[in-house]
């Protein structure tokens, strides 16, 4: 699945490429978020190999990578991407997502989220999205219940994490029949964030 152009009026992600590294990796050290071992950014001189592993996923049709772009400042503040995609039934989980610090807990997860989920339910026909977290990241879990995903359950020693210890993996989904009511919920916060 190539990834399309998606915006709407706070962000929008563009297809990841090369070009977006030196960005990416000003993003990363805002915050420092590679020294958050449960998760998957890199340290200084890793980003040039975290992107092309998502774009060896893209050419192998497992991932649909994004870079994204906070439109008021212009700035790449971050990336996410689709993964885990599967064909039949039309599955896709969301993730692999990480933003400056200065842009998390505000107005940009929910709305990259949500142009996320429009284009899986709306454009590619998706019957179910997924997330997925580690066990103690207990801020994802947050993020990701207050797009109104449903908890599925724990994966116990399911992944490896960088450092090589195994993590716990937090299951989360939002299915086709439940997009409408997360759609408006979305919405809804989008105009009440706007307001303030």
């Amino acid at each position: 699945m190539e990834p399309t152009w998606l915006e709407n009026a706070h962000v929008a992600l563009e297809p990841l490429t090369l070009d977006h590294v030196p960005a990416l990796e000003a993003a990363a050290a805002d915050g420092e978020l590679w020294r958050l071992w449960f998760t998957s950014v890199p340290a200084p001189g890793g980003m040039t190999a975290y992107v092309e592993s998502a774009l060896r996923g893209q050419e192998e049709g497992r991932m649909s990578p994004w870079a994204v772009r906070e439109k008021t400042s212009g700035q790449i503040v971050g990336t996410t991407r689709y993964y885990d995609i599967v064909p039949d039934p039309n599955r896709l989980a969301i993730g692999y997502t990480w933003y400056a610090r200065r842009w998390q807990r505000g107005h940009l997860n929910t709305a990259c989220k949500h142009l996320l989920l429009s284009n899986a339910f709306q454009g590619v026909g998706a019957v179910a999205v997924e997330f997925h977290t580690d066990g103690f990241n207990l801020d994802s879990q947050r993020a990701i219940e207050r797009l109104g995903a449903k908890r599925d359950g724990v994966l116990r020693t399911h992944k490896r994490r960088p450092d090589g210890s195994l993590r716990d993996t937090v299951c989360y989904s939002i299915l086709a029949t439940e997009w409408p009511d997360v759609d408006r919920w979305l919405q809804l916060r989008l105009n009440r964030l706007a307001i303030r």
